[in-house]
């Protein structure tokens, strides 16, 4: 029998609010009772939104059917009864878990890149594999009691279409990253953030003002012919936790992104990493910083050559921008600190931006670049030939190197 997801969805926010109220014999009958009112496959509908045993609610049934409890109610089970927990019995569960999902070097709290790319299904049945006796749900109580966040595995779950080799990217990408940082380089994430209408319009969240005092804005969202939109083009530096934001008025193509990054090293990186000649770009594989785009290459290759530095790109796999970490470091709380905001004019958002700060120290600069980008530029195949790029083994579609061409004298 198939679930509706709404029924345990339902079931599972109950159980959240009442559990830390019960006792354990509590629990056992309430579960008992829901089982019994669902009706077929009642049982597995409470499994699923508890995580209790089917064992457990069908005995909590038999209790709600028995006239006398059958355990006394002066303890809800005998000195010593009741399973171990599942990492109680095995120590070593944890390891094993990290094993499966951590990308990174085991035991480096700090490590820049923390992917869990796996879901807690999956998770589960390599467990098994290994001769573990484990269900989903203990997973999931296991990640959570240990920092992990179920979030990301749950959105990994509806996407379709992954590449085989997602998992290897994101491995290749961290411990490029970890060498990167290690060896004294910059290693930066960059991404456009979604271009935003300028003026009076509707921003999404709140924020405190006094009864019949928030401000009014304009009832439809049609851009303002002289203020229009603006597309911000964000660089973080994943070692300090820093950013630079470029606020585009023109198009976002290769030749804005890049510049950004030339912006962000002449403000902010050429004082942090004094005698570098090596810089590591993290990005998505679509957008103004395509894998597949010649313009986003060549432009990369100018900035080498002004740099006299050599720029390794290494693009996220398809269909996963949201572990881009731009997104969840910097990105996601320029858009809190502004929620509810109207962004009335240009500057302003440069502002909003700039004044973004977190707990755990993000500092962003940002500046309004008004310059105009040209859409559609054509790099040819001789200018293509002339960038000194240099492509990995491992999908050199993804992951290359643009090294800075030795000018004679």
């Amino acid at each position: 029998m198939k679930i509706p997801e709404t029924d345990i969805n339902a079931l599972r926010r109950k159980w959240i609010l009442l559990s830390p109220q019960l006792d354990e014999r509590s629990k056992r009958i309430w579960a008992g009772v829901e089982a019994t009112a669902y009706g077929y496959g009642g049982v597995m509908l409470v499994h699923r939104a508890t995580g209790l045993s089917r064992s457990t609610v069908k005995r909590g049934q038999l209790e709600n059917q028995a006239t006398t409890p059958v355990v006394g109610l002066e303890r809800m089970r005998a000195v010593g009864g009741g399973r171990k927990r599942k990492d109680e019995e095995s120590p070593e569960l944890l390891e094993q878990i990290e094993s499966l999902i951590q990308p990174f070097i085991k035991g480096d709290p700090m490590n820049p890149l923390r992917w869990t790319s796996k879901s807690t299904y999956r998770i589960a049945e390599e467990l098994k594999a290994k001769g573990y006796k484990i269900v989903p749900n203990t997973v999931g109580r296991i990640l959570k009691e240990n920092g992990y966040s179920l979030q990301l595995n749950r959105k990994e779950k509806e996407a379709s279409g992954q590449h085989e080799d997602r998992d290897a990217q994101f491995q290749f990408i961290n411990d490029r990253v970890v060498s990167q940082i290690e060896s004294g380089g910059a290693a930066i994430s960059v991404d456009t953030k979604k271009k935003e209408l300028v003026g009076e319009f509707k921003n999404g969240g709140r924020e405190y003002h006094l009864k019949g005092e928030a401000p009014r804005v304009n009832a439809h969202d049609f851009a303002d012919k002289k203020l229009g939109k603006v597309a911000p083009y964000g660089v973080y530096d994943i070692n300090v936790n820093q950013g630079w934001v470029s606020v585009g008025i023109s198009h976002d193509t290769a030749s804005f992104a890049v510049n950004t990054i030339r912006e962000w090293w002449k403000e902010m990186g050429a004082k942090l990493y004094q005698g570098t000649k090596r810089l590591l770009i993290t990005a998505d594989g679509g957008g103004s910083n395509s894998s597949r785009s010649r313009l986003w290459k060549v432009q990369l290759q100018v900035l080498a050559d002004e740099l006299d530095m050599t720029i390794e790109v290494c693009h996220l796999p398809p269909g996963t921008s949201k572990w881009n970490k731009i997104e969840h470091k910097m990105f996601c709380f320029i858009s809190q600190n502004w929620r509810g905001k109207p962004l009335i004019t240009q500057q302003a958002i440069v502002q909003l931006i700039a004044n973004t700060t977190t707990r755990s120290g993000l500092k962003i600069k940002s500046a309004l670049d008004e310059r105009i980008y040209e859409k559609g530029i054509k790099i040819t195949d001789t200018q293509l030939e002339a960038v000194n790029l240099i492509r990995n083994d491992f999908h050199g579609e993804w992951n290359y190197i643009i090294m800075p061409n030795i000018l004679d004298d």
